[in-house]
């Protein structure tokens, strides 16, 4: 390690000690010189000698840099222990926290000359953030319900722990299906109701489901329908519910636009007008259902679970076999069937044939049946949305549901059909 790098290194090291001293000391301003374990001054300290110590054990080799290291770390925590006792013991208090963050500070300052001085320096930040939203995170815990934890630790560990355990390739004894897809649509219709319940409660009633409809329109429409017509089923605001799926259509229809014009210009300028008039259309008819609720205040509190396992297991389960059956009928149809396969293909999925048809101009297909495609895939995956509301939801949900979807595919059909050419 050269010179000028080794000192960029070790400045890093100190700016890390520095930071996370800053909100120590800041924390314990008050208290009088000699009355904290450690200030802005300490962790300063702290955190170059990380550095100087990863500096050192550099030449020793893998072992022996791992000892002498260790040893830096011990003489650290035999150095500040008796002292951080004695605070602890004065203030009456119990708490590990600053003695924590000083081995994290040698840690990230030894990583900072040994290692990847941005990814130490990045790390650092992060854990000031923590440290400084002490009353953040507290009051956090104060107010989350154990549904609220246990949701959220089941939608991390279906993220994190399962996903990459699930094979991503399409089975042949399952029709084809591809179980990967299949468990990232738990994780959407999860994630989705996790979304709908955070909105009710932080946004209330009819704001609330608006912005999650929103949000997880961009996502999956086809989530946030069924997320929905599962609530309604069970005695939640079928009114509310109802507008924010159709707001999920319409961000949905907003959104395929915004697709096609990107990966082809001519094929998305044909499809725009009717996609924004579908969008609209539904957005106007989610508007005046919120307005409703909200005039009628017939939106409860937050369910008491944010989802449920089962629940959102059977509904991908259910759209895993929809897609399997527009599979096995895209291939008996043919692949010429370019309309047809867009029908079938957009009862589950309208991304896949918004990304895949119009790469197919102008060497098979023209733009304007490209467009068709699109159009036929979207309207097809509308009315799948209708009918799984219909299905699976109240039957008020899936009344208004139906009626403002079949609304904003009216509009877009107009337009579509009303364009010259």
């Amino acid at each position: 390690m050269h010179g000028e790098d080794l000192i960029r290194r070790l400045a890093v090291a100190l700016a890390i000690g520095l930071l996370v001293g800053a909100e120590r000391h800041w924390r314990e301003r008050d208290d009088a010189p000699g009355r904290r374990t450690a200030g802005v001054r300490t962790f300063a300290l702290v955190g170059l000698s990380g550095g100087i110590v990863a500096a050192l054990a550099a030449p020793m080799g893998p072992f022996g840099g791992a000892v002498l290291l260790a040893a830096g770390l011990f003489a650290l925590m035999a150095a500040l222990l008796p002292f951080a006792m004695r605070e602890a013991e004065a203030e009456g208090r119990f708490s590990a926290t600053s003695l924590v963050a000083a081995i994290g500070t040698y840690v990230l300052g030894a990583l900072a000359v040994a290692g990847e001085a941005h990814a130490a320096g990045a790390a650092a930040v992060a854990m000031t953030a923590v440290l400084a939203a002490r009353e953040s995170l507290h009051g956090l815990m104060a107010r989350i319900t154990w549904a609220e934890l246990r949701s959220a630790i089941l939608l991390l560990s279906m993220t994190l722990v399962a996903l990459p355990l699930v094979p991503d390739a399409p089975i042949a004894w399952l029709a084809g299906v591809n179980p990967h897809k299949v468990w990232m649509l738990a994780i959407l219709l999860a994630g989705v109701s996790f979304l709908g319940y955070l909105g009710v409660k932080l946004g209330g009633g009819h704001r609330g489901l608006l912005l999650a409809g929103a949000a997880g329109g961009l996502v999956s429409s086809t989530a946030v329908t069924l997320s929905n017509a599962t609530a309604a089923a069970k005695g939640g605001p079928a009114t509310g519910l109802a507008a924010g799926a159709l707001v999920a259509g319409a961000v949905s229809c907003l959104r395929t636009a915004g697709l096609a014009l990107l990966v082809a210009p001519e094929t998305g300028r044909a499809l725009w007008p009717a996609l924004l008039a579908a969008g609209a259309g539904m957005g106007v008819v989610a508007l005046l259902l919120a307005r409703r609720q909200a005039t009628a205040e017939d939106g409860p509190a937050a369910p008491g679970n944010p989802f449920e396992i089962g629940a959102v297991l059977r509904m991908a389960l259910l759209l895993g076999g929809v897609a399997a059956a527009a599979k096995l009928g895209a291939e008996k149809l043919g692949g010429g069937a370019v309309i047809v396969i867009a029908a079938v293909t957009g009862l589950t999925d309208v991304d896949a044939i918004t990304l895949s048809v119009p790469a197919l101009v102008p060497d098979t297909i023209t733009a304007t049946v490209a467009a068709q495609a699109v159009a036929v895939a979207v309207a097809s995956n509308i009315l799948a949305k209708a009918a799984y509301g219909l299905a699976l939801g109240s039957g008020r949900y899936g009344v208004l549901f139906g009626l403002g979807s079949v609304l904003g595919l009216g509009a877009g059909a107009a337009v579509m059909f009303a364009a010259p050419g």
